[in-house]
C-alpha cells in the first residue's frame, strides 16, 4: 500500500491535467521508486489512480525498458547492444561485466547492488560501446573505465 503522502501527491498531480492517462508512465515511475520495482500491487494502484484496467497498465509497464516488473539491484546496468555498439565491442563490455559481477544478463548480484540488462539502443552511438547505470550514460567503455565506475558505485553504497 502506498504511503498516504505519496498517494496524495500523485492525486494532486493527476488532478492538474486534462487527460490523466497521459501520466501513466510518471505514476508507474513514482510507484516503482517507492517499491524498488513495479509490483503487482503497484500495477493495481496505478490503474486505480488513473481509472485504467490493470491489464492496460501491465501492457504499458512491459513495453517500457525502465519500468521493472521484477526486483532489481540498487544500480541497474543497461548495456547497449545496438548495431554500432556491437561493431565497437559490445560483446567484450558485456562479457567483462558478466565476469566482474559474476552474473548473467537479467540477473542481480547476491548483495542486491547490481542488475545487468541488455538494451537495444541508448543513443550514445558516438561514444560506443556504451551503457546506462540508473539512466546515466557512460561511453567509450574499457575494462579500466568499467572498474572505476563500479568502484565509485560500491563506495556510495
Amino acid at each position: 500500500m502506498l504511503p498516504e503522502e505519496l498517494k496524495q501527491s500523485l492525486i494532486e498531480h493527476i488532478d492538474q491535467v486534462e487527460h490523466p492517462r497521459e501520466l501513466v508512465v510518471d505514476v508507474m515511475f513514482a510507484i516503482q521508486e517507492h517499491y524498488g520495482y513495479l509490483t503487482d500491487e503497484g500495477v493495481q494502484e496505478t490503474a486505480g489512480l488513473l481509472d485504467m484496467s490493470a491489464l492496460e497498465v501491465e501492457q504499458l509497464a512491459t513495453f517500457y525498458t525502465f519500468i521493472y516488473r521484477e526486483p532489481v539491484g540498487k544500480y541497474v546496468i543497461h548495456v547497449c547492444d545496438s548495431v554500432v555498439c556491437w561493431m565497437d565491442g559490445y560483446e567484450s563490455v558485456r562479457d567483462y561485466l558478466i565476469q566482474k559481477l559474476d552474473i548473467q544478463p537479467g540477473e542481480s548480484t547476491p548483495d542486491g547492488l547490481f542488475t545487468l540488462l541488455a538494451v537495444c539502443c541508448i543513443g550514445y552511438c558516438d561514444r560506443s560501446p556504451a551503457m546506462l547505470i540508473n539512466r546515466k550514460a557512460y561511453g567509450n567503455l574499457t575494462a579500466d573505465k568499467i572498474d572505476g565506475i563500479l568502484e565509485k558505485l560500491h563506495r556510495r553504497s
